[in-house]
């Protein structure tokens, strides 16, 4: 009979495609993760994986193999809640996928409160893009979602969780700075620190710009950074003007460190939304939890937005 134990690391290493990361995860050494699929290739006869130097990959048995042992280890975890229950116990691990900004700002506020009434609970927000959620919420290797996407599809729920705005953000000694106001067309003029193009916020200006003529061709873009962080640093030093979230500008807008500018005619928001597959049977952490996001929507909006704009302004 298979062992739980190896399954789970069989799991893992097929999720991280690489021993090393899936060692850090389960908080093993990287040896124990080899003996553990050997243990189960040897056993059954078969080769799970087709290593590549550092990297693994599934071969055609292990591809075929996995959605069965995730299965194995969902229906496990459902009999442990079971076992919880009866002594109305909730714990467990407790699996969200986010993008970036989602992931560091509205996530940790979010499970801090959770975890207030269900502390046996842990957490583990990994960071992934758009489409990386949507894939994963697809084949059912990841149980919720959070993303600034709505997933049209029949077997996602997809409901809205937080209303977020886009700044356009210069730096402090701009000339835009003192007056803080702009037309959507002088933004061809200038040098712009864009996010990857697969990004929500990426795509959301681009959207709204077109509808004032504006195509990505016509922008001179200079910088193109993967994290909002780092896009907000660079504004800073007077690399260019960025779009980022509310959420990373707030910071900076306080301590006078960049500028907000507001572009006439322009409104940026987006909606972030929390997903799962419907066919997905959740475990009883993961139930509590989208109950619970829902729930809080409201006041999440407003205390979010409350510990964002602690610090007064700089004039």
């Amino acid at each position: 009979m298979v062992e739980l134990s190896p399954l789970k690391v069989f799991l893992v290493a097929a999720e991280e495609g690489n021993f090393s990361n899936a060692a850090r995860r389960l908080h093993l050494s990287q040896s124990a993760v080899s003996q553990n699929i050997k243990s189960i290739e040897k056993a059954y006869g078969v080769e799970l994986f087709i290593r590549r130097g550092r990297s693994v990959e599934l071969s055609e048995a292990g591809q075929s193999l996995l959605p069965m042992a995730r299965e194995v280890l969902r229906t496990a975890r459902r009999l442990e809640d079971g076992f919880q229950e009866i002594h109305h116990h909730v714990g467990g691990e407790l699996l969200i996928g986010c993008s970036t900004s989602a992931g560091k700002y509205l996530l940790p506020a979010l499970l801090s409160t959770f975890q207030q009434e269900y502390p046996a609970v842990h957490p583990r927000v990994k960071i992934m893009g758009r489409d990386g959620v949507y894939e994963k919420l697809q084949n059912q290797s990841l149980p919720i979602g959070v993303t600034s996407k709505y997933f049209e599809h029949r077997d996602i729920e997809c409901l809205p969780l937080f209303d977020d705005r886009i700044y356009l953000i210069v730096p402090s000694n701009h000339p835009w700075a003192g007056y803080g106001k702009a037309t959507p067309d002088d933004l061809v003029d200038q040098p712009i620190i864009m996010r990857e193009e697969m990004s929500g916020t990426c795509d959301t200006v681009l959207q709204n710009l077109k509808n004032f003529g504006i195509t990505p061709d016509m922008l001179n873009v200079t910088m193109e950074l993967g994290n909002p962080e780092a896009i907000e640093m660079a504004v800073e030093r007077g690399v260019g003007i960025a779009f980022v979230s509310e959420m990373v500008a707030a910071r900076g807008l306080a301590f006078g460190r960049v500028k907000k500018v507001e572009l006439q005619g322009l409104e940026l928001r987006r909606t972030v939304y929390i997903a799962r597959h419907i066919n997905h049977p959740p475990t009883r952490a993961q139930s509590l939890f989208w109950e619970f996001a829902n729930n809080q929507r409201e006041q999440l909006n407003t205390e979010l937005w409350d510990s964002l704009t602690t610090f007064e302004p700089v004039a």
